[in-house]
């Protein structure tokens, strides 16, 4: 089984974390993917620096721009990727990002890098499904998930493209808006898992607006997957400000979101 099979076929759901590479420094990033592992992160998705992220709110904009802002290339990001998988040869990483970086030069070469830091798959959040020939066979080809996207406006008829050449999981997006600012119903995400889970295999990962163990607790009731990213670059942004290590106070957090997500459907089976 792959390892994001794995990490999504242990009885209980998968959290899901996400941070910035090169934020603060690409130098600080390995100490922070590590301390998601030692917080119990069952997959990390290592973001893509980029100018423009217009499906981030202003917590992972800014994380982009302290990113860049010490000098984060693509190199940087592959590097990191090889030394974690070097560290952690079982943990998923996914690389989620936007098609600029991931394309400029070249859908094979940018699946050539992801293959050789054996990254598990990609997120490319500004191209559509219809427009899968743009990046999905040479990641595919290299045997790398690409993991799509649904959202509250993805409807019946377009579903199937949707889920067309989606790998790895299927990320629901909980809110039609950016990330971090806010957090759809309890009930509206477990209708929509239902749906999405009524036409694919896949597992599902619900994000966007999940930021405190309670709120993950009460997605991981519904969800196979819980994705938080914006309450963990904060963590990173408070620390950074402070000249401080950002990786003990992102292993506590993590911690208590892995927490509250495993005693939620244990609380359920009780």
């Amino acid at each position: 089984m792959s390892r994001l099979g794995d990490a999504f076929s242990r009885g209980r759901p998968a959290l899901v974390t996400f941070v910035t590479a090169g934020d603060p420094t690409p130098a600080a990033t390995p100490a922070i993917l590590d301390a998601l592992v030692e917080g119990g992160a069952d997959v990390i998705e290592l973001g893509m620096p980029f100018t423009d992220p217009m499906a981030d709110g202003p917590a992972i904009q800014r994380a982009n721009l302290r990113s860049l802002g010490a000098g984060t290339r693509t190199a940087d990001i592959f590097a990191i990727a090889n030394g974690f998988r070097a560290r952690h040869p079982d943990v998923p990483l996914v690389l989620m990002g936007y098609a600029n970086p991931m394309l400029r030069r070249g859908a094979a070469w940018f699946a050539d890098q992801c293959a050789g830091a054996d990254v598990d798959g990609v997120i490319c959040v500004d191209v559509p499904a219809e427009e899968d020939a743009a990046l999905g066979p040479a990641l595919r080809a290299e045997g790398i998930a690409l993991i799509r996207l649904a959202t509250p406006t993805t409807d019946a008829a377009r579903l199937p493209a949707v889920l067309h050449g989606a790998g790895g999981f299927l990320y629901y997006v909980s809110v039609a808006g950016i990330t971090g600012m806010q957090q759809a119903a309890s009930g509206s995400i477990a209708q929509a898992v239902a749906k999405l889970k009524a036409n694919t295999d896949l597992p599902i990962a619900v994000g966007f607006g999940v930021r405190t163990p309670e709120q993950a607790a009460e997605v991981a009731k519904v969800a196979d997957g819980v994705v938080v990213g914006s309450a963990i670059v904060d963590v990173i942004a408070a620390a950074a400000e402070r000249g401080i290590d950002p990786a003990p106070d992102v292993a506590r957090l993590v911690k208590e979101l892995s927490g509250a997500v495993r005693a939620a459907r244990k609380e359920m089976a009780a």
